[in-house]
């Protein structure tokens, strides 16, 4: 899953749920931005890899 902001995480979060529930199977998120102070990552599986380019 490729976005360009992660916040809250919940949009990741619903994205990842849609994925898993058609049965695909979910290898990464890559975010171009991510707002630190705000720990979107906690609301992301801990077992999938997350990479961003810029932390704010």
């Amino acid at each position: 899953i490729v976005d360009d902001l992660i916040a809250s995480g919940g949009t990741a979060s619903a994205t990842a749920s849609l994925v898993q529930q058609i049965g695909c199977e979910l290898v990464g998120f890559g975010f171009i931005i991510e707002l630190g102070d705000l720990q979107g990552r906690k609301n992301l599986p801990p077992e999938v890899p997350i990479v961003t380019l810029v932390e704010y």
